[in-house]
């Protein structure tokens, strides 16, 4: 059936596009769904068991709330049994690490998992934001399209990343930002025209599909945003950027610090979700804005709605009870998250401001307008992505220059104490630079040890030049080990290093000693280094051989890593990735 799809599908490009196209269209459809299933949980467990409880009618029933994010984290269970290790926690991380460092190979139970587990967390409650896991259905739509097609590489991750983009057009109306963020947080920032061209048509068209569902309304409303003095608002804005970067700090600190410590307790995983359910209730009781994604009263701020020190509270609220809900093992995202917290932090500065300054600065729901894209971009570092939202969002060109301003501010700040993304944070605990790629990866992960050469021949630096010709002469290669008395690698000896005396009488060549003429500017290896570490030698120093010693200490020569076995060691690694992932995929059909 595939090759006679292919006969029709006229030449690459085009069918790129083509494909895009539907990718596009069915992560419109499934945005569509997704945004109904937690619409529908939401109101048969939240709302529906809020008033069989009498929990709406106040008093001391609401001590009784926390019973529904519990039941949402209860319908789990079955979920996290039968998939262990796909449903739980924060998901996006999981998902850059098979499209930029693995090979882009994603379930097609990934769609199905992601829409109903995080409809359970979201719907019954628990605050955690619906983005993420539309950008992971989204590509693993692409992902199986790209399988489908038979696609692999490149050109499989552009697929996926098309697929995002779709399933963030979709949530927001906003195909523009859809783009950005699946070339800023899915692709890294690398991505080529032909790749551009697939995300923005899967971004158009899951626009397209959304719009002709809902209209042009988006998840929440922003209304009209204005400017009243630039000379006095601008800077304001640039000191509330200080503010908003060093609060995108504190987020990615604590969401990881929960999270680990969540990891630490010795407790049944299944058990650990309801723990968090239970804290978030608790919170809810007090402060029920924190609960769910938080978009109705993110509606409130935005209108001016907001009490100063309720939105100070609630920066902080919010983002540890997200840092519980995921951290513990609910489902979801945090990129509502991000939007919440940029917006009643813009606001409580707004409130502050505007009640200083009232006739020079504009109301506080302008502030909290911008709080939102200026936060995204700090806690994602990607600014591109926050500004054009803001602006698809708003529709208003004045809403420009401060969303750009404060998203670049915001982003430089949270760098600066944070180098990392919410989303790139376990990388770099496992010492990987995701911005590397894939081919980096795999060269990380092998050592040294794994292609190095036993058979080696060394000589001792006591040796003549006879000697050593000798052993060229069996041709056992160009490159060998000196060694002292007692058997430590004190340089090496070359083939160049000996045509320099080749020329003179046989009498004064035999009077040379290896030790006079071998280079003791040693490059040595030890088994645990990686094979990064080794390609980069033998680039940097353009050699074939380097010598591997027991310990730079200790320098008991163990062998030599040829350039040629450690590319072997490297292209058997990938195929070895490649046939799991087949049989990974394979399985799945079967499964």
């Amino acid at each position: 059936m595939r090759k006679t799809l292919r006969q029709f599908l006229p030449g690459e490009n085009t069918r790129m596009i083509l494909i895009a196209t539907c990718i596009g269209l069915g992560a419109g459809l499934m945005t569509i769904v997704f945004r109904s299933l937690v619409d529908a949980v939401h109101a048969l467990v939240f709302d529906g068991g809020a008033s069989l409880l009498g929990i709406d009618r106040g008093g001391w029933h609401l001590l009784l709330l926390p019973l529904l994010p519990l039941a949402g984290m209860v319908l789990l269970i079955p979920l996290s049994l039968l998939f262990p290790g796909e449903v739980n926690g924060y998901g996006l991380p999981a998902f850059l690490r098979k499209v930029n460092l693995e090979n882009g190979i994603i379930r097609a139970r990934t769609i199905a998992l992601k829409i109903i587990a995080t409809a359970l967390t979201i719907g019954t409650g628990n605050s955690a934001g619906v983005e993420g896991p539309i950008a992971q259905i989204g590509g693993a739509m692409g992902s199986q399209a790209g399988q489908f097609f038979r696609v692999s590489g490149n050109r499989l991750k552009v697929f996926i990343a098309a697929g995002a983009a779709g399933g963030i057009a979709g949530m927001f109306n906003a195909p523009i930002a859809g783009i950005f963020f699946a070339a800023e947080i899915v692709l890294l920032g690398t991505y080529e025209i032909s790749s551009f061209a697939a995300l923005v048509i899967a971004s158009a068209m899951a626009t397209v599909v959304t719009r002709g569902w809902y209209g042009e309304m988006s998840v929440f409303t922003i209304p009209q945003y204005s400017v009243v003095n630039y000379l006095v608002e601008i800077p304001l804005y640039c000191l509330m950027a200080i503010f908003i970067g060093l609060a995108a700090v504190l987020f990615i600190r604590v969401f990881y610090a929960v999270r680990d410590r969540y990891r630490a307790i010795a407790l049944h995983p299944q058990l650990k979700p309801l723990t968090g359910a239970l804290l978030i209730g608790g919170i809810g009781i007090f402060f029920p804005q924190v609960m769910g994604d938080g978009y109705e009263y993110m509606e409130d701020v935005l209108h001016g709605q907001g009490i100063a020190w309720v939105m100070l509270a609630l920066v902080l609220l919010k983002i540890v009870a997200t840092s519980i809900t995921l951290g513990s093992g609910g489902a979801g995202g945090v990129f509502a998250p991000s939007l919440f917290i940029g917006a009643v932090l813009g606001g409580a500065f707004g409130s502050v401001t505007h009640r200083l300054m009232p006739d020079l600065t504009a109301g506080s729901g302008a502030y909290a307008t911008v709080g939102i894209g200026a936060f995204l971009a700090a806690a994602t570092h990607a600014p591109m992505t926050a500004i054009f939202l803001l602006f698809e969002l708003t529709g208003n060109y004045q809403i420009i220059i401060p969303i750009m301003i404060t998203s670049i501010i915001g982003t430089v700040v949270a760098s600066k104490f944070c180098e990392d993304s919410i989303d790139t944070v376990d990388f770099s605990r496992e010492g990987i630079n995701i911005h590397e790629g894939r081919e980096t990866v795999i060269l990380k992960s092998l050592k040294v040890g794994a292609a190095v050469s036993d058979e080696v021949y060394y000589i001792s630096e006591d040796a003549n030049i006879k000697e050593l010709l000798q052993i060229f002469s069996m041709g056992k290669g160009f490159y060998f080990p000196v060694i002292d008395t007692s058997g430590k690698m004190t340089g090496i000896v070359s083939l160049q290093d000996v045509k320099n005396i080749l020329h003179r009488e046989e009498k004064e060549r035999i009077a040379y000693k290896v030790g006079g003429i071998c280079n003791r500017n040693i490059i040595m290896l030890t088994p645990d280094d990686s094979l990064f570490a080794a390609m980069q030698l033998f680039d940097i120093k353009g050699i074939e051989e380097i010598p591997v010693v027991e310990s730079l200490e200790e320098r008991w020569v163990v062998g030599m890593l040829k350039r040629r076995d450690a590319l072997d060691l490297y292209n058997r690694e990938v195929l070895r990735r490649g046939i799991n992932a087949k049989v990974g995929s394979q399985g799945l059909g079967g499964r």
